[in-house]
């Protein structure tokens, strides 16, 4: 089975608490190996009031968070019963697992937040395979030849008229081929 990423309902409000809790949850009945990430989907929004410009941090789908897990019987129990949680979205109820999200939807949340679907140094590799989405080399394949995790970007080697290129691009413009 693989990890994949699916949407929890939550009491609306109750996004950061529920994540918290999960995640301690997830740690102290040793579940760290089925569920990885808990991500509150968030933007910043730039407000002016008063004539003082605030950064305010804004859900951008209140009510849910997305998780990072492998669904089985064990780590679906253990988020569904999280205090806060009130199910999982794509599920039919009766006891039926969700379907998770699509790696393109996941890509679109999670690169709007600056994040990315793939983790350095777990999932990806200098060396690796990498397939590029989106940006002027979209469907094209490469090598990954350097990455830089502060700013999340790679180099990968693109095969460009016959002749291997080096291109930088962003974590999140990249899937595993």
């Amino acid at each position: 089975m693989q990890k994949e990423w699916y949407v929890v309902n939550t009491y609306s409000g109750h996004e950061n608490k529920v994540k918290e809790k999960l995640e301690m949850r997830a740690s102290s009945m040793g579940m760290e190996d089925y569920i990885f990430r808990v991500v509150v989907p968030e933007t910043k929004e730039i407000e002016i009031k008063d004539g003082v410009q605030k950064e305010k941090v804004k859900k951008m789908f209140p009510g849910y968070i997305l998780v990072e897990m492998i669904m089985n019987d064990e780590a679906w129990f253990i988020v569904r019963n999280t205090p806060g949680v009130t199910g999982f979205i794509g599920s039919s109820g009766r006891g039926a697992k969700p379907f998770p999200l699509l790696p393109q939807e996941v890509d679109k949340i999670l690169g709007s937040m600056g994040m990315s679907r793939l983790e350095i140094g777990n999932e990806l590799n200098v060396d690796d395979m990498v397939k590029v989405i989106s940006g002027p080399f979209a469907n094209m394949f490469g090598k990954v030849k350097s990455i830089d995790k502060e700013n999340a970007k790679l180099e990968v080697a693109l095969d460009l008229f016959g002749q291997e290129t080096i291109v930088e691009v962003a974590l999140t413009e990249i899937e595993r081929a």
